[in-house]
């Protein structure tokens, strides 16, 4: 551990050219007391550190110095792929990994270009969850990670089940972690917030399926997944303004089949549409969105809870009855 912390330290000095002790000892997440025994530690070993005194002082390195142990090993070179989702990485417990990886790589740099990483960072930051997303890390994500990095099987608790999987990948989608994995001949994906046990066989690996593209396979299932919540379709004529808010409003992949659906204009311009949803109920609040460029035609009972609805806003606003609509 100190060992790490000794070169992440004459890392940070090669990269910055200088810092205050209380600069490190933040960066080392330590106190200033030990980085001024580091620093002793480094001199004793031949490490060219010195300190300035005074205002603007600090430890630096004799100039021209450069180390030599910058190399990356896999697990860092790995990490670095995944510097962009900082909050994934410390949930898969890889941050200290992926930390030293970008020291590496920013002391590899130039001295002209150093201060590339902290200007990306300065300018770009992607934050996966949904707006009040629960942030909680389910528990089985980290080993799930160390399993999915080592290509170790696992034995899991999934839905009060028991199963035996070949861990592929992690996808992280609006804040919820998935495992995209191997059970039997039969590649699945499950939400990690859902494994109750995760026993790793860190003894064991398990041999991949080159042919697995990790980000096609979950394209595929997401499309797969959405067209099946489409388990109903509703009948709506639309208006020109209606027909143009129908991307915004139908769900992505509902859309294509609502387009290949459209009907000839009648004389007005209004056309009919088939449109799938998930429920009548869904179905409502979403056709709400169109206001009076959408009339219902089918199922029934959805356009009786229209006619309903227009009565009772008739009522809220005052008007004496139901006027006919005026369609343009």
């Amino acid at each position: 551990m100190r060992a790490a912390r000794l070169l992440s330290l004459v890392l940070l000095l090669q990269t910055r050219g200088g810092m205050t002790a209380g600069q490190l000892a933040e960066e080392l997440a330590v106190c200033e007391r030990t980085v001024h025994r580091d620093v002793l530690a480094l001199s004793e070993a031949g490490v060219p550190v010195y300190s300035d005194r005074g205002r603007g002082g600090g430890y630096r390195l004799l100039d021209g110095y450069r180390t030599r142990l910058t190399g990356l090993d896999r697990a860092e070179a790995e990490a670095l792929f995944l510097s962009g989702v900082p909050g994934a990485l410390r949930e898969m417990g890889l941050h200290e990994v992926a930390t030293a990886a970008r020291l590496k790589a920013a002391a590899a740099l130039p001295p002209g270009s150093r201060d590339a990483p902290r200007s990306a960072a300065q300018r770009f930051h992607l934050d996966a969850p949904g707006w009040f997303a629960g942030g909680d890390t389910p528990a089985a994500l980290a080993p799930l990670a160390r399993a999915v990095w080592g290509d170790h099987p696992v034995s899991t608790r999934y839905r009060e089940a028991n199963r035996e999987l070949e861990p592929y990948g992690l996808v992280l989608k609006a804040g919820v972690w998935y495992l995209a994995a191997k059970s039997g001949e039969r590649f699945l994906v499950y939400r990690v917030d859902r494994f109750t046990d995760v026993e790793v066989h860190d003894d064991r690996h398990f041999t991949r399926d080159p042919d697995l593209d990790l980000a096609a396979f979950w394209a595929e299932r997401a499309a797969q997944f959405a067209k099946s919540l489409l388990t109903c379709r509703v009948t709506v004529n639309l208006s020109p303004s209606g027909l143009r808010a129908l991307p915004s409003i139908a769900d992505p992949a509902a859309l294509p089949v609502a387009l290949a659906s459209v009907g000839e204009p009648d004389e007005r311009g209004w056309v009919t549409v088939s449109l799938p949803v998930e429920t009548v109920e869904v179905a409502f609040h979403q056709l709400l969105r169109f206001g009076p460029e959408a009339e219902v035609l089918a199922p029934a009972e959805l356009r009786d809870r229209f006619a309903d609805t227009a009565r009772r806003l008739c009522a809220v606003y005052g008007v004496p009855g139901l006027a006919t609509a005026d369609r343009r």
